[in-house]
């Protein structure tokens, strides 16, 4: 019987640490803070440098991630009451009281200033500081205005396009030309990024009061429109690379495909007007993105 007990209590132990475990990766965002890393990895890696430094690329990404992570968690703080209303976030740890809103905005504040510091120190100032204003804008700005105005999605555009910057800085340690080719390109997919995902969760974000999609009506033919034009696009600015000798020929057609294919998507929701076309285009926009930062690192070990 006492043997019985006592491996109950360290059962019982281990399940309160992986959950506790599992609480913060929810409150981190682990998935899509791992995501944000693929674009600034990319950047780093498209960035015009022969013998690049692996050691700040490996700094980069423990400090963009938390950074990125922090970003997630302040997030979170600041809306505790809306996530209690959705059905998607209502079971994360912050609205289900698993974790308090101290414990919360103290883990998020230590994590943004450690990985400011890191990117600062060892990586370089520029990206400490280019960092440090995503973090604030992205949780000062973006977050309180989704309630306000659809005008969120342009504000958070921003600090959601400053990754693949991050990456071409803690490379090249200036912000030339390049980095804001990649910058624009993600800042522009953005949008039909997250409309699309506005649509498949229209339902939620409209009994938490966020304004998402870009129209007053919701999912309707303007939304899609506006989709439609954000996707369509990015095929004349997926040549931006070539123009401007980042990217040779073979990428350049095969970003255009990419683009051309996307365009596709938005103009199969504008002409449905439903769930699952929304839903095509947000799984499509999960690959654009990739798929167009590999060819480009891929046209540059070729080169």
């Amino acid at each position: 019987m006492e043997a019985k007990t006592i491996n109950d209590m360290h059962l019982s132990n281990k399940t309160t640490v992986s959950g506790k475990l599992k609480d913060v990766g929810q409150f981190f965002k682990l998935r899509l803070s791992f995501l944000v890393l693929v674009s600034a990895g990319a950047g780093f890696l498209i960035a015009p440098i022969e013998h690049p430094d692996w050691t700040r690329f490996l700094w980069l990404l423990l400090g963009g991630f938390l950074v990125t992570a922090s970003s997630n968690g302040f997030n979170q703080v600041i809306e505790i009451e809306t996530d209690k209303l959705m059905k998607r976030t209502s079971n994360r740890p912050l609205p289900a009281a698993r974790m308090t809103p101290f414990a919360g905005l103290v883990l998020a504040a230590l994590t943004g200033s450690v990985g400011v510091f890191t990117l600062m120190y060892f990586v370089n100032p520029l990206c400490g500081i280019l960092s440090g204003c995503s973090l604030l804008s992205y949780a000062l700005l973006y977050t309180p205005l989704k309630k306000v105005s659809p005008f969120a999605v342009f504000v958070g555009a921003f600090p959601g396009a400053v990754p693949p910057l991050l990456g071409w800085v803690a490379a090249t340690g200036e912000l030339s030309l390049g980095a804001w080719v990649l910058f624009f390109l993600q800042f522009i997919w953005q949008f039909p990024h997250f409309w699309a995902i506005a649509w498949v969760l229209h339902e939620d974000y409209t009994r938490a009061g966020f304004r998402m999609l870009p129209s007053a009506g919701g999912q309707n033919s303007t939304s899609a429109f506006q989709t439609l034009m954000y996707a369509g696009s990015l095929i004349p600015l997926g040549l931006i690379p070539y123009v401007f000798g980042m990217a040779g020929m073979y990428s350049a057609v095969f970003i255009t495909l990419c683009g051309i294919l996307f365009t596709y998507q938005a103009l199969d929701l504008y002409r449905k007007l439903d769930e699952k076309a929304a839903r095509r285009l947000m799984f499509g926009s999960f690959f654009y993105l990739p798929l167009v930062q590999i060819a480009l690192i891929l046209d540059k070990i070729i080169k």
